[in-house]
């Protein structure tokens, strides 16, 4: 129904009225919901995007009839207009149409008239709404005044909080007049009635309009001057309005009404008038009085938290009038001219007791953008309020002194407020804990900002001498074992715990956390002093009061480990700030702290003997040490100690009290005293399994580790957790990648994670991904096919088979075991085992194998590239190629692959799998370093011969895999080469002739290094050596005499290994021309010399591991080295040998000299573990922290370690790694500069490797670079300086160490 414009009436004017009330209505809510009147018109002109009813409207369904009514026909008229024109080709779409007739529509003369009778019957019918509402409102005036009045006195009888919603009632509209009359009616001068009613109406106006009038100034004026009203009920409704100002208007408005209120309490505080409580006093929040200073304090408090969310919007100022505002209140003194009148309570104590934590003050200084200016006003102008904050900690803690009684605990609250009844009143002690408690907060986030920190030092009240930060930081520390336990009265109104040391524990974990912030303020010798100030009086006996001394240690330990987990921090625990300071005499934190462990472990701290939280405490101690045994150079200053020994211990004794728990019964009491001391134990014999198990964290951690009988239960317990994806712990990041890779380089590591079934684990993981796919996967559509050698869906299981998969490991994991060559595979049958995934994977040489696999060539792809990496370890490669015979199966799998032609065999299939097997063919058949050998790539090119490598199926090799062999060239004429050979021909005084041939090796290195070659070479070594074993002093080793008789090993015989070792080292002598027909047997007899030679040396040990059954597991690639340098002389290189064997340095260069040898203590004999993983690789990685970060950074992200490579690497003397010209200035640098240039030398090659390492960290695939790739363009001589360089810094720690091979590990 609707009607005409033209002929309104009075009843069309009451429809009308009553159709828009409906509708105002209805949207009521969301109208007094808006801050503004603009708002609230934003609202009305989005109302058909945001709400549903919209065309359900009487109003809206009129408007919609009278639009239709009007312009219907002028509508239909475009829209034909249009529809011809498009038809002939003119339009181009709905959109053009609809947004052409809408024009058209408004510029037509219906339109103009339609909206301009439409504005006319509008204004009158919202005149008369306006004018109804008035009268309505003047009616029930007195009887609004009454229910208003109860409804104030009912919202502020028992409740502080003044920002109670301000939208359940109506609003009073006014206009500029009428706000001005308001004004001048709330002038103080005014009737105390004159001026009720007058707020009474101001609290019905919009906040935005009273704040946007002209007499605004005024107004606040007169509501400041207020506030100090006696009639409470008017400063109440004073504060409503502030607070419905607060939750309802802009910033530029809202700090206005702030800055007035703060002004105000700033003017209360600082009035003679007022009667403000003196801390002797204390506070009654019954008083009426304290009742109304509580509720304006408490709603500027309330708005300080609010206010940082959005006055980044806004322009500074008005920041910082706030700021300002709120800093000058807390900073205000009230004059005392009396000095022995009581001091009364400042503002700031007001605010403490309503935000005991400070949150106003953690809020503002988050952001930047308001840290910028409260810290720059805190410097320029305010700077007594962090005085003031200092002052208040030092009084504590003074006052927490002098409570101290010989005979009891401190206790500076009084007893009787001990109750869980609602506090009425705050004693002054409590209040001073109170504002101490706000200062603490206050401080901690000041000192988390450089800024911040750059405030002190400051100067105290009646102080001469300055706080300075690190003074601060010492008293904080302080209150961790001398103040109070938390007093009970504040828990009673106050959420969480205020005890003062977890509050100080709290502050110190955050500047912890940051790195700049611990360094600036913790990591000073002061502070450590401080932290250890306890544990030292405890080691030392001396008597000292700490208030709970197992949760104040507990609260000291965890900021150590803390402190411990960064590297700054681990490097003031070990060496104090003065690391090369002469002073050595007083012991450093890390001795303090591990001394102090061992007492506990020994329970031998009498003041926290029988305490139940021991276990606890030790736990937390036992971590602090961990953080720094899990490194390479903290475990080398807790090694005397035998920490690991006693952790061992302790775990042994926890294990045999779990082991007498019973087994529970069903239906018995689960919370029982007997179920939770069980339990207790358990806990604690888990937690010192963890901590043993990050011994494994470092190669000597491991040997120590293994030492000690628990390395099969500690990597059990890693697999548990592994299993349950739990973290390392909560300063570890990287998960248990590295201490896997750590043990999967030793035999007896491996062994245990085979026990563990960690590796049948990862090997049924592997095997679900490669040909099963993911069962939590849904399938939305096809995976793509895999373009990859190694898909990426499979690569987070390939590298972790790769970590695995040292030569230690394999050997003990398939060594002398046969695979299975079933003739028959099930399609169900998962791998679990290595030997599974070599038969499975990599030696396809049946139909049944092929056929078990769903996804063939990906999987076996898959299993070369692991055969690839596997091969690159010499001593892998002669294992598998002598039991398996992995290079005829792969030489028959492309015989197979070959087309078959009517003439015969036809070219090579090129596939993914022909081109791998090719590349592997190519690079397990051919020995040599970068330069010696060209290996193929494995990917494809464009164009019409995508390979142009050529393959085959038997040997020998094409001749384009082969780089031309080096020429020899003779340096005899050289001058410095004649002045070193007749230093060696004519041997002087020790060690004056040592340095004097050591220095002009260097020299010649230096500058001619491809003098030291060939013939040359084995004449300097073989001098070298000769004079230094005639020399007792030089002399490490004691060797027996052995004639080198052939009669002697006629009988004995060499493993399969060895002799296909052989003729590698004869083949590559030949390329290189060092060798002549019948090398082969002379090498032959050098091998079974040293054998016989070395078992004469070897000490019998019990144990199961494969490697210690019989003899060396490996091949001597040292003493095939020599007999190359020797170009196949069998008697100067057994002669050679043998004088070698006597010196230190034969311990790290010939591996096969320390099997199972009498020179080595029994339980590292019978480790398995050879000196040159427990001492060279770990202190590779020691100095590769120091020296490379990032390089030791990205190993620790991968997951790998440095320690396996360099084992690989050093075990097989750089073959195929490193040129054969390299290898020998590698093996003579490291004879005559000494045995920690083997160190030195991996460190340059991690430096030549550098950008190299850090890229194949980003495409994760860094272990498999370092093993597959040589090492290109590394020259021994390029970096000679910087080993030099190395040896100046570590060769004292490093020799010595090297030098303690032959002892026990502690």
């Amino acid at each position: 129904m609707w009607m005409k414009m033209s002929h309104f009436s009075c009843e069309d004017e009451a429809l009308l009225q009553s159709m828009l009330r409906q509708l105002l209505q209805s949207v009521k809510e969301k109208i007094t919901g808006a801050p503004s009147v603009e708002c609230a018109e934003e609202i009305l002109l989005h109302l058909e995007e945001t709400d549903e009813n919209f065309h359900n409207y009487e109003f809206v369904k009129y408007l919609r009839q009278y639009i239709c009514s009007t312009l219907g026909s002028v509508i239909e008229e475009e829209t034909e207009k249009c529809t011809s024109a498009q038809n002939q080709g003119e339009g181009s779409g709905y959109d053009t149409l609809v947004q052409h007739v809408t024009k058209k529509t408004q510029e037509s003369k219906e339109y103009r008239e339609m909206m301009h009778s439409l504005k006319n019957v509008m204004m009158v019918v919202v005149e008369s709404l306006i004018n109804k509402f008035e009268e309505d409102q003047m009616r029930n005036k007195e009887m609004h005044r009454k229910t208003k009045k109860e409804q104030h006195s009912a919202y502020y009888t028992d409740n502080c909080s003044d920002s109670d919603s301000s939208f359940n009632q109506s609003y009073t509209f006014m206009n500029q007049e009428q706000l001005q009359l308001l004004v001048e009616r709330l002038d103080p001068a005014q009737p105390k009635e004159v001026r009720q009613e007058a707020m009474q109406t101001l609290c019905s106006a919009p906040p935005s309009d009273v704040l946007n009038c002209e007499s605004w100034s005024n107004l606040r004026k007169h509501l400041t001057m207020s506030l100090s009203d006696p009639d409470s009920t008017f400063s109440d409704r004073i504060l409503r309005f502030y607070a419905k100002t607060f939750s309802s208007s802009p910033l530029n408005m809202t700090r206005e009404v702030y800055t007035s209120l703060a002004k105000h309490l700033e003017l209360y505080f600082l009035s003679g008038e007022n009667c403000v409580p003196t801390i002797s006093d204390g506070i009654d929040i019954t008083n009426p009085e304290i009742i109304r200073l509580l509720k304006k304090v408490r709603l500027l408090n309330e708005y300080q938290r609010e206010v940082p969310s959005f006055w980044i919007r806004h322009p500074e100022k008005y920041m910082e009038e706030i700021v300002e505002s709120t800093l000058l209140l807390l900073s205000v003194k009230r004059d005392q001219r009396h000095l022995v009148s009581p001091k009364l309570l400042d503002p700031v104590y007001f605010l403490a007791l309503l935000d005991i934590k400070a949150v106003w003050f953690k809020k503002w200084m988050h952001a930047n953008y308001s840290r910028t200016v409260v810290l720059r006003l805190l410097e320029k102008k305010y700077k007594s309020l962090i005085n003031a904050s200092v002052q208040q900690c030092v009084y504590y803690f003074e006052s927490c002194e002098s409570a101290v009684d010989a005979t009891s605990r401190v206790n500076v609250l009084p007893q009787q407020y001990r109750s869980n009844n609602q506090k009425t009143f705050y004693s002054g002690q409590e209040l001073q804990y109170i504002y101490f408690v706000h200062s603490l907060c206050l401080l901690g986030r000041l000192l988390i900002y450089k800024q911040g920190r750059n405030l002190f030092p400051v100067q105290l009240e009646n102080r001469k001498d300055f706080i300075a930060l690190t003074d601060l930081l010492v008293l904080f520390i302080r209150f961790i074992y001398c103040s109070p336990t938390c007093p009970k009265t504040t828990l009673t109104v106050h959420t969480g715990n205020y005890s003062p040391a977890i509050l100080v524990t709290e502050v110190l974990q955050i500047l912890c956390d940051r790195t700049e912030c611990a360094t600036e303020c913790l990591y000073s010798n002061t502070v450590i002093h401080a932290l250890l100030h306890p544990i030292h009086n405890l080691l030392n006996g001396t008597e000292m009061y700490i208030n709970c001394p197992e949760t104040s240690l507990i609260h000291i330990a965890d900021i150590l480990a803390r402190i411990a987990a960064v590297e700054d921090g681990l490097s003031l625990l070990l060496y104090g700030r003065n690391m090369n300071s002469a002073k050595k005499d007083s012991l450093t934190a890390a001795h303090t702290i591990v001394q102090f462990t061992k007492k506990l472990l020994d329970e031998n701290v009498s003041v926290l003997s029988g305490t139940e939280m021991l276990p606890a405490l030790k736990g937390a101690f036992i971590f602090v040490c961990r953080q720094m045994y899990g490194t390479c150079e903290g475990l080398q200053v807790l090694i005397p100690y035998g920490l690991h020994k006693s952790i061992a211990d302790a775990w042994k004794k926890a294990s045999s009290l779990s082991e007498r728990i019973p087994t529970p019964v069903p239906g018995a009491d689960s919370i029982s005293s007997g179920n939770q001391e069980s339990q207790n134990i358990m806990v604690w014999e888990e937690t010192l399994l963890d901590d043993l198990l990050n011994f494994a964290a470092t190669p000597k951690g491991l040997l120590l580790l293994q030492n000690t009988g628990a390395l099969n239960e500690c990597v059990t317990f890693m697999f548990s957790r592994f299993s349950k994806k739990r973290q390392v712990s909560g300063c570890e990041r990287f998960g248990y990648g590295v201490m896997v890779t750590q043990m999967a380089a030793t035999s007896p590591g491996a062994v245990a994670l085979q026990r563990s079934g960690f590796i049948k684990a990862l090997i049924t993981e592997l095997w679900a991904v490669l040909e099963c796919g993911r069962d939590d996967l849904r399938v939305t559509h096809p995976s793509s096919t895999p373009v990859d050698p190694i898909d990426r869906s499979c690569q987070k299981s390939f590298l972790p088979l790769v970590n695995l998969l040292s030569y230690p490991a394999i050997y003990e994991l398939i060594g002398d075991q046969e695979i299975p060559n079933k003739p028959e595979y099930s399609l169900r049958e998962v791998p679990t085992n290595v030997i599974d995934v070599i038969d499975r994977l990599i030696i396809l040489n049946s139909e049944a194998k092929i056929h078990s696999l769903f996804n063939y060539e990906q999987s076996h792809i898959f299993g070369l590239r692991l055969l690839s990496v596997l091969c690159c370890d010499l001593d892998t490669l002669l294992l598998l190629e002598s039991q398996y015979k992995v290079s005829q199966v792969l030489l028959n799998a492309q015989k197979e692959n070959v087309i078959e032609t009517s003439e015969g065999p036809g070219n090579f299939i090129i596939d993914g799998i022909s081109v791998e097997t090719n590349h592997i063919l190519v690079r397990i058949n051919l020995t040599g370093g970068p330069a010696e050998r060209i290996l193929p790539q494995r990917v494809l090119n464009k164009g019409t011969d995508p390979y142009p490598w050529p393959m085959f199926s038997s040997y020998p090799l094409p001749r384009c895999y082969l780089s031309e062999a080096p020429k020899k060239a003779d340096f005899r004429q050289d001058r410095d080469l004649n002045k070193l050979l007749a230093s060696l021909n004519n041997p002087e005084k020790q060690p004056v002739w040592i340095e004097n041939c050591r220095r002009q090796f260097c020299k010649i290195m230096k500058a001619k290094p491809d003098v030291i070659s060939g013939t040359i070479l084995a004449e300097l070594i073989e001098k070298f050596v000769l004079h230094l074993s005639g020399n007792p002093s030089e002399c490490y080793f004691s060797t027996e005499e052995y004639e080198a008789d052939d009669a002697n090993v006629k009988n004995e015989s060499l493993s399969s290994v060895q002799q296909l070792g052989i003729k590698m080292t004869v083949r590559y002598g030949k390329y290189l021309n060092l060798l002549k027909d019948g090398a082969e047997n002379d090498l032959c007899l050098v091998l079974m010399h040293c054998d016989k030679f070395l078992k004469q040396q070897q000490t019998s040990v019990q144990s199961s591991l494969r490697c210690l059954q019989e003899g060396y597991a490996g091949y001597d690639w040292f003493a095939s080295s020599v007999f190359l340098i020797m170009s196949g002389e069998r008697e100067k290189t057994l002669t050679f040998l043998q004088q070698f064997s006597s010196l230190l340095i034969s311990a790290f260069l010939w591996l096969r000299r320390l099997h199972v040898s009498v020179h080595l203590p029994i339980d590292t004999a019978e480790s398995g573990i050879h000196p040159i993983y427990f001492c060279s690789a770990h202190y590779i990685e020691m100095l590769l922290k120091a020296e490379l970060p990032l390089v030791f950074s990205a190993f620790h992200m991968s997951g790998f370690t440095p320690s396996q490579i360099c084992q690989q690497w050093l075990s097989q003397c750089f073959w195929n790694y490193l040129d054969w010209s390299e290898i020998c200035h590698y093996i003579a640098t490291c004879i005559f500069l000494g045995p920690d240039y083997q160190i030195y030398m991996s460190i340059s090659v991690f430096k030549h490797l550098q950008q190299d390492i850090l890229q194949h960290t980003q495409t994760q695939d860094l272990q498999v670079f370092l093993k597959e790739e040589a090492l290109h363009r590394f020259r021994v001589s390029d970096y000679l300086e910087y080993m030099e360089s190395l040896e100046a810094t570590y060769r004292p720690v490093l020799l010595r160490d090297m030098r303690n091979i032959r002892m026990q590990s502690t």
